[in-house]
């Protein structure tokens, strides 16, 4: 009998310990992150992606030669305690290193999970628009120059315990930032994912 019971409590153990080991591999996989189906990270996106001239453009820029059609994206495992989220896309080879913020936005809702292919190549009601660069609130596409390596844009997406109506629109990216971590005073930064799509001319 005890022979039996001391199998039992060894077979128990060694569920418990396998049942703990899986929630902890779950627990470790369950990472914030973000993701798109219109480009894979670290790899070329498509010409669509890029800006366009618009039609009335008096100085029209030879290196917008796509139809600035926003790519897809998507995110999972949201941290606990987040409120809404920043987005941002940044070309940091732009004007010459200084950088070129194509895409501020904030103010997304927390149960938002992402963007369908195109939803922020103008304004909606799932972002507050921010400035970029270009002086506007929604996506601006690529204007890389030729003969150049690719530029690599950056897409940072911040969780935040601020609610999505806290932060007024059109602020920068620094101005985001400085409201998200401020100087001397607590983050209100839950996490963060990001993901880079390469853009090459094809001129």
């Amino acid at each position: 009998m005890n022979r039996v019971m001391s199998h039992v409590l060894v077979a128990g153990g060694f569920v418990l310990a396998s049942f703990c080991a899986s929630q902890s591999a779950l627990a470790q996989a369950k990472i914030f992150e973000i993701s798109s189906k219109t480009f894979k990270d670290g790899q070329l996106m498509p010409k669509k992606v890029a800006n366009k001239n618009a039609a009335d453009a008096k100085q029209p820029n030879p290196n917008c030669v796509g139809e600035n059609v926003s790519p897809e994206l998507s995110w999972v495992n949201t941290p606990a305690g987040t409120k809404s989220f920043a987005l941002l896309m940044v070309d940091p080879e732009g004007r010459g290193g200084a950088g070129v913020n194509h895409w501020v936005a904030y103010g997304i809702p927390a149960d938002v999970t992402g963007f369908a292919e195109g939803e922020v190549s103008k304004d909606g009601p799932k972002f507050v628009g921010g400035k970029s660069t270009q002086g506007v609130g929604y996506y601006s596409g690529p204007c890389t120059p030729p003969n150049v390596q690719a530029h690599h844009y950056t897409f940072v997406l911040v969780a935040t315990d601020l609610e999505p109506k806290d932060l007024p629109p059109g602020l920068t990216k620094d101005e985001v930032t400085a409201k998200v971590v401020p100087q001397g005073a607590a983050s209100r930064a839950k996490g963060s994912a990001g993901m880079v799509g390469l853009f090459k001319n094809p001129l």
